[in-house]
């Protein structure tokens, strides 16, 4: 099996599980994301630790593509439990590396398995897909 192969059983794995897809009983903070083109639809929502600085507990709902369910999904993972300043840094190289921007090593290392979107951008009419949950969070955290 090659690498491609494993990124997209990952995908395909994250894009129906819904280990992530669902509503917190309690949240801080929620956004809802729209993707025109396609009509995909999600609405996060976040847990924030007491200080409000760490993602205690993330989650989603919502329906589209197995694109953008699976970067949503897969967005949840990696960002639980880490602090807003490391989330942001994180969803900067990942912008990054969709818009096929050069990224360190330091920075692949950072997307763990979200890197299977490495290549989205081959396919100009999914970026938005892979796009809508980060960009959701991003505008979520700058308000």
């Amino acid at each position: 099996m090659n690498e491609l192969d494993i990124y997209n059983e990952l995908i395909m794995e994250h894009a129906f599980s819904a280990k992530n897809k669902k509503e917190l009983e309690h949240y801080d903070s929620c956004s809802l994301g729209h993707n025109p083109n396609c009509g995909d639809e999600i609405k996060i929502e976040l847990k924030l630790s007491e200080d409000k600085n760490t993602i205690e507990d993330m989650s989603f709902t919502g329906h589209g593509c197995a694109i953008s369910q699976a970067s949503t999904s897969m967005m949840i993972d990696l960002l639980k439990g880490k602090s807003i300043d490391e989330v942001k840094k994180i969803i900067e190289v990942y912008l990054k590396m969709i818009r096929r921007e050069e990224i360190t090593k330091e920075e692949e290392i950072l997307l763990k398995d979200v890197v299977a979107f490495k290549n989205i951008s081959n396919m100009p009419a999914r970026v938005k897909c892979a796009l809508l949950a980060w960009h959701t969070l991003d505008d979520m955290l700058n308000k």
